[in-house]
């Protein structure tokens, strides 16, 4: 991991928004083309990314009697299009708008053999302009993307770790393209009333089957802080869950957000930031098990 300012280097938000809103319209192609692949899994598990040693990646993908994986590597900063029959693509990760982006990506899977229908919308954001019209998003800051990659690499050891301690359903650390976040969930075993939905650009139905049961959730944002902020909730939300003792300062409860937030700037500071991580996540899980009484 090299230093812990390696591991957990700043990302002042306001210094790479253009290019984080950019790298998310990006990730939602890639990973609707994971799933328009993959098999249906509960609560969306068949469609995140996943973090690896050099971005993100779909993971092997199967089409027909081929395999494909599509990468973005944020070392080199470059999407690699792999297929398990040796052929290869390469896209430069550079300043470019989204429609050049989609416009060169669903090039090189049709040159590759691969008739795959991607929902060329976002979903989860106010602005749905088409991928193929969109020449507003076109920024790519390398330097940042890197280190946001760095803190997405530390972020999912701890949340792996955190997910070990638990004996129950839990679902990997996922990094979910429609909001942009790493996350991780707890399920207490028990059915969740149906979700109200409202999320934008996104059917209710979405929603329903993504909270279909009880849980207990945390994840890591670029959002919501000078540099974004690890958080926790559960859902349905248990009466004085949002004033439980057991969650400490720095963390707190953020009314818009609906959730327990713990800045990364103060994560990252911190004397050990994987302890202080890691004690946000058992305490906000403590919380929503003690308020709804899992068993």
């Amino acid at each position: 991991m090299g230093t812990q300012h390696d591991a957990w280097p700043a990302l002042p938000l306001d210094s790479w928004i253009d290019t984080r809103d950019t790298v998310h319209l990006w990730t939602q192609i890639v990973g609707k083309t994971r799933m328009a692949l993959g098999p249906a899994i509960n609560h969306w598990w068949g469609v995140p990314l996943y973090v690896d040693a050099r971005g993100l990646t779909t993971s092997l993908m199967v089409a027909g009697n081929r395999g494909l994986e599509i990468r973005f590597d944020f070392v080199e900063h470059e999407l690699h299009i792999v297929v398990t029959d040796g052929s290869t693509r390469r896209m430069k990760l550079e300043p470019r708008t989204v429609a050049d982006f989609y416009a060169e990506y669903t090039r090189h899977l049709a040159d590759l053999g691969f008739d795959i229908a991607l929902v060329g919308t976002p979903v989860e954001l106010p602005d749905a302009t088409p991928f193929a019209e969109d020449t507003s998003h076109a920024s790519y800051d390398a330097d940042a993307v890197t280190r946001f990659w760095r803190s997405l690499v530390s972020a999912h050891g701890v949340f792996s770790k955190f997910r070990g301690e638990f004996r129950g359903k839990s679902s990997p650390v996922h990094f979910f393209w429609g909001a942009f976040d790493l996350a991780v969930t707890r399920f207490s075993g028990r059915s969740a009333p149906e979700h109200p939905g409202g999320v934008p650009n996104c059917p209710d139905w979405v929603m329903h089957e993504a909270y279909s049961d009880e849980v207990s959730s945390a994840g890591y944002w670029p959002g919501g802080a000078e540099e974004g902020v690890f958080y926790a909730y559960a859902y349905p939300h248990p009466a004085g869950y949002d004033t439980h003792p057991a969650v400490q300062a720095p963390a707190r409860w953020d009314t818009e957000l609906g959730e327990y937030v713990l800045p990364y700037h103060l994560v990252r500071q911190a004397a050990d930031p994987e302890a202080m991580v890691l004690s946000f996540l058992a305490q906000t899980h403590r919380a929503a098990a003690e308020t709804a009484d899992w068993r």
